[in-house]
């Protein structure tokens, strides 16, 4: 049992045991509609996009999810900026934990898969108090979009 428990623990050899999180998936919520979407892990590399629009106003971020000298590392390009490497500290058959301390916020990049549900979430410590980000995702068809009521 401890070896069943160590193998789904430790961080995961191939990118493609990240495959879980593939697809398109949407939040439409009171803050308005996100959208993230993820390439397989084929090749050793999943590739992300996530949109989000609030009240008229739109932000987007470019990622990858790639094999570097440290292992598996998420980047993150927020509006088209420099990439952020987060290396990987837990990789689960459904959960992700993705780290950098250094970072100003976030210090940590979470991804929680539950059957058609994907829970995103960013956290850290912003002015020595700690703060989190998440997005409740749902499986969606490419390109499905929100009800307008929730695209305010």
């Amino acid at each position: 049992m401890l070896a069943l428990f160590m193998a789904l623990v430790l961080p995961a050899a191939d990118i493609a045991d990240l495959s879980w999180m593939a697809g398109h998936w949407l939040e439409c919520s009171a803050r308005g509609e996100a959208a993230e979407t993820w390439t397989d892990g084929r090749g050793q590399v999943m590739l992300g996009l996530s949109k989000s629009v609030r009240d008229g106003r739109t932000s987007w971020e470019l990622s990858r999810i790639d094999r570097t000298a440290d292992g598996i590392t998420f980047f993150a390009s927020p509006k088209g900026q420099l990439p952020t490497a987060f290396r990987a500290i837990s990789i689960t058959r459904d959960k992700a934990v993705f780290e950098q301390l250094d970072h100003d916020f976030p210090q940590r990049v979470i991804y929680l898969r539950q059957g058609d549900r994907l829970t995103g979430r960013i956290e850290g410590v912003v002015a020595g108090r700690p703060k989190f980000v998440e997005w409740h995702y749902e499986r969606a068809a490419l390109n499905a979009a929100c009800p307008p009521a929730s695209r305010r």
